[in-house]
């Protein structure tokens, strides 16, 4: 007799009716789900976005040379091939939910195919400054494909690329015709494919006697010639030398607009750019009322009074401890979201390096929390700065951000419900909610003194300021440098902060509207409180669990799917959910 089925089921009800067994745990309940959460088949498209994203892994984990055109093609036949199987699907026979899979799928692998098309271009520009280094990349794409080796050939490709990367240094030092964004893009290009490189040589060296005795030898210089290289673009064309320069690579107006499109945002930049601009005055008059109330005529000089508080070296991990536990206290409090037990504590904490302040001086998170603060290896100044650009205040207003209601609990959801739409994350949806919590908190009370207020309205300035510098940066009508002027004069921040935070935007680590995706995200999900929480058609924790449960996805068809209506099918721009731009 096959007694386990039953004695699983026995276990599984066991275990549902006991949540509170673990209520003494340091970390809270245990999150069982309950029995009408526990899903009785997968979606159908669930099953499928999740072969992709499996099929994904195994392209990507096989075609990993940099810039190399095999995985460019590689990465195409696969985008094709799920878009052609995509449309076998009748989208009128499947359920609401999956056909919100099927647009957004469909949108992620257009996107997907434009990108393509994209880094082709960028590395084309790049490779001009890397003469003969593409016939290395195919080669390095051949290893990868389990192809035998030709040593003789090999040789003669490694001598000439050695050769040819120091006639082009001679021939380019002095010519001011090359741009400082692509000979970095190309010195990054180059840094990246000599980590590819130097795996192909270890591959054969010592095994493969014929590479050994007449390879080796030219892989060697070639390697010192790579990097000779990457510093002469780097430090002399691009002038980069100090690894605080910032130079950035701006995509152009109709990159933006595109990506503005994508994202489904229907206004055009200079809209936005003026949205960003009423947002900022805004939290300036604001900040005016505040300074007031402290007894300030000027806002800056109400700033600089906050900022001179801060933890005692060495007290800052508890102060986090503590700032977390007064969100999560207000928030429940108020039944404004439901915070699983064991959500509340399963995150760890780790402070920001000196060297990672240089690009991120504030708090960063995500699943955990990391915290900047002074070192006492840093310069003087540079503690100084730390401590003040994370003051008490600040932090207040920052760590609600990064752990709870903002994206540690979001990881925790998006772990737990809808898993396969991470595929279409979206930093108008992650970034957006946790910038959305800053304006609700705000409007709740949760800023009781006028200090804690000012915190506050320094991060809403800080969300504005970044549309305004990094969509004017990548349409060409900012430098880096008024970026950090307009950050430190508009927005309050020290300099060496300012200057860390450009830096960061434009290092290439983040998408050319990830910052702009805060405020815009925010006022998106804020738009769509009034709509359904405010109108009485949703209870706040019914909103939010609701949005969290979901996954991520643009906000505009987070709308559709709780108001209960199909997306647009080829998910365009409708949705306008900022009235001010549409008053006459």
């Amino acid at each position: 007799m096959n007694y386990r089925p039953a004695l699983l089921s026995a276990t599984i009800a066991a275990l549902l009716a006991t949540t509170s067994l673990d209520a003494a745990s340091p970390m809270g309940p245990v999150n069982i789900p309950q029995r009408s959460e526990i899903p009785t088949s997968q979606h159908a498209l669930a099953f499928f976005i999740q072969r992709f994203q499996h099929d994904l892994d195994s392209t990507e984990h096989t075609y990993d040379i940099t810039a190399g055109l095999a995985r460019e093609n590689a990465l195409r036949k696969l985008y094709l091939g799920w878009q052609a199987r995509l449309g076998e699907f009748d989208t009128a026979a499947l359920s609401a939910e999956d056909r919100i899979d099927a647009a957004l799928f469909r949108r992620e692998l257009n996107y997907r195919l434009s990108q393509l098309d994209f880094e082709h271009m960028r590395n084309a520009q790049a490779l001009k400054l890397l003469p003969e280094v593409a016939p290395l990349i195919a080669m390095a794409e051949k290893r990868r494909a389990l192809m035998p080796l030709d040593a003789g050939k090999a040789k003669r490709l490694i001598d000439r690329a050695a050769s040819a990367l120091k006639a082009d240094e001679t021939e380019l030092r002095g010519n001011a015709s090359v741009s400082p964004v692509i000979a970095l893009r190309a010195a990054k290009l180059l840094s990246a494919f000599r980590d590819d490189f130097k795996q192909w040589h270890t591959f054969y060296n010592g095994y493969d006697p014929a590479y050994t005795q007449q390879v080796a030898k030219s892989y060697e210089l070639l390697d010192k010639q790579f990097e000779a290289t990457a510093k002469f673009l780097r430090n002399d064309i691009a002038k980069a030398v100090d690894p605080e320069t910032i130079i950035g690579d701006p995509i152009g107006r109709d990159a933006v607009e595109a990506a503005l499109r994508y994202e489904m945002i229907p206004y055009s930049p200079e809209q936005i750019v003026q949205l960003a601009e009423r947002e900022l005055s805004w939290c300036q008059e604001e900040m005016r009322k505040v300074a007031a109330e402290m007894g300030y005529a000027d806002w800056h000089d109400a700033l600089e009074h906050i900022k001179k508080d801060g933890p005692a070296v060495g007290d800052q991990p508890q102060y986090v401890v503590k700032l977390a536990d007064e969100a999560i206290d207000f928030i429940e409090r108020r039944q404004l979201v439901t915070i699983p037990g064991l959500a509340k504590r399963d995150w760890r904490m780790t402070m920001l390096t000196p060297e990672y302040q240089l690009q991120a001086p504030f708090f960063l998170g995500g699943e955990d929390v990391w915290v900047a603060y002074p070192h006492d290896s840093m310069p003087a100044d540079k503690q100084a700065m730390a401590f003040r650009g994370n003051n008490r205040y600040f932090s207040r207003a920052v760590v609600h951000h990064e752990l709870i209601p903002g994206h540690h609990l979001q990881h925790f959801y998006n772990s737990r419900y809808n898993s396969h739409r991470e595929l279409f994350g979206t930093p108008f949806w992650s970034e957006g909610w946790a910038l959305y919590w800053e304006f609700l908190l705000y409007q709740k009370g949760f800023a009781e003194s006028p200090e804690q207020k000012l915190g506050m309205l320094f991060w809403r300035s800080h969300r504005a300021a970044r549309i305004l510098f990094s969509l004017s940066f990548h349409m060409g009508t900012m430098t880096p440098q008024q970026s950090i002027d307009m950050l430190v004069e508009r927005v309050g921040h020290e300099r060496a902060n300012a200057a860390a935070e450009v830096r960061r935007s434009f290092a290439g680590d983040y998408g050319p509207m990830y910052q702009a995706a805060y405020m815009l995200g925010g006022l998106q999900f804020w738009q769509l409180r009034q709509e359904l929480v405010e109108s009485g058609k949703m209870t706040d924790r019914e909103f939010h669990d609701a949005i969290l449960k979901g996954g991520p996805m643009p906000v505009s068809v987070v709308r559709s799917r709780l108001m209960g209506t199909d997306p647009d099918p080829d998910l365009k721009p409708v949705w306008r959910f900022y009235p001010a731009l549409d008053a006459k």
